[in-house]
């Protein structure tokens, strides 16, 4: 169903990969648009347990995008170095495939714990805090849930 990695010496295993996606702050999330144009948009997002967790607005192309087709991808690059003298860049990279859910009822077991683990990734520690500030914004926020079925890391690295 998924293709192989052409070039096989780049590959890196999952392990590597998870370990990419808990460092990076931001990865681009890429769907079936309008009019089957595809969509790519940056996004800031927490990983936990082979799932990618994502907020946003109730509405909007994101939420339509998977709410027309479930089936994303999911991507994150780190540690890119250009080498001039080379023509080449060092890099290392990870390519998430699965199906994304939205999960919009506020009270939701799922929801809220989504919510702590996007909170916990980008303001650690202060959970009174970002407690309040859910409970706040979740009658207009959406989480995306991104259940991954295939990951594919890459790193390309010269001297």
């Amino acid at each position: 169903m998924f293709r192989e990695m052409r070039r096989k010496e780049k590959l890196m295993d999952n392990e590597a990969g998870i370990e990419l996606l808990k460092k990076c702050s931001y990865g681009v999330l890429s769907l079936f648009g309008d009019d089957d144009y595809p969509y790519g948009v940056p996004v800031n997002y927490a990983y936990k347990d082979n799932c990618i967790y994502i907020h946003g607005f109730l509405s909007g192309h994101k939420i339509d995008a998977i709410q027309n087709h479930s089936k994303v991808c999911f991507t994150v690059v780190g540690e890119t170095e250009v080498l001039k003298q080379q023509v080449t860049t060092n890099y290392v990279s990870v390519i998430a495939f699965g199906k994304a859910e939205i999960i919009l009822s506020p009270n939701n077991a799922e929801r809220e714990n989504a919510f702590s683990v996007l909170m916990e990734r980008f303001i650690p520690g202060e959970e009174e805090r970002t407690s309040k500030y859910i409970k706040a914004h979740e009658a207009n926020t959406s989480v995306i849930k991104i259940v991954i079925e295939h990951m594919t890391c890459k790193r390309s690295l010269r001297s």
